[in-house]
């Protein structure tokens, strides 16, 4: 063999291989920067909630629809701690409040 061209792995030959082309549409991974922009589109106050939850929702891709979802527990779980921490910190402050009176 001259070493050159000729290197071939599980029956494809290395130079016009495309393993994108084996996956389905649906699956399809998201870049890097695609899971980036998605961030910072569902950070926008209330566009990025439409579009959290229509992409929740509805996405033909499975993992922009899973990544969506994980965002949107993320933020409900975000939104029930901090409102238990503002519960607890207005009972704390009207207890002390009329303890003084």
């Amino acid at each position: 063999m001259d070493g050159q061209g000729s290197y071939q792995q599980n029956g494809y030959q290395q130079g016009g291989y495309d393993p994108r082309q084996m996956i389905p549409e649906e699956y399809q991974p998201i870049s890097m920067w695609g899971y980036f922009g998605y961030q910072i589109l569902f950070s926008i106050p209330i566009i990025g909630l439409i579009f959290l939850i229509v992409y929740s929702v509805s996405a033909k891709n499975r993992n922009l629809k899973n990544f969506a979802r994980s965002y949107f527990c993320c933020l409900i779980i975000t939104l029930v701690v901090l409102g238990i921490i503002i519960a607890t910190v207005g009972v704390a402050g009207i207890a002390s409040a009329f303890g003084s009176i």
